[in-house]
């Protein structure tokens, strides 16, 4: 019984899954995440959406990514996450700068 327990190591760290909405900070992203809750009277399904603040080392994050995060120590003010792992990429076609020579 104490192998099967030393084998499936959990993590204390809580984990949240988002969208990353904000990457224009230096090494740090703002993750939404979106939860459905029930009423407790009515019933009926609401969405609820906060924020997070997360800390994004080499930058690999960008707006529109599904990303995870997990919680650590207070970094800053407002990051207490960390970015986990990039699950999905933004399907997001790269956006073209406009130069002087190419408008003429």
């Amino acid at each position: 019984m104490a192998e099967t327990q030393a084998t499936e190591k959990q993590s204390r760290q809580k984990e949240l899954v988002g969208y990353v909405v904000s990457n224009k900070m230096q090494k740090t992203i703002v993750v939404e995440v979106t939860r459905q809750k029930s009423h407790p009277l009515y019933g009926r399904v609401i969405k609820r959406s906060r924020k997070f603040y997360a800390h994004d080392e080499q930058g690999q994050a960008q707006i529109g990514d599904v990303v995870r995060i997990t919680e650590t120590r207070p970094l800053s003010k407002l990051k207490r996450w960390q970015l986990q792992e990039v699950m999905r990429r933004a399907k997001l076609a790269p956006q073209h700068q406009e130069t002087p020579e190419t408008q003429a």
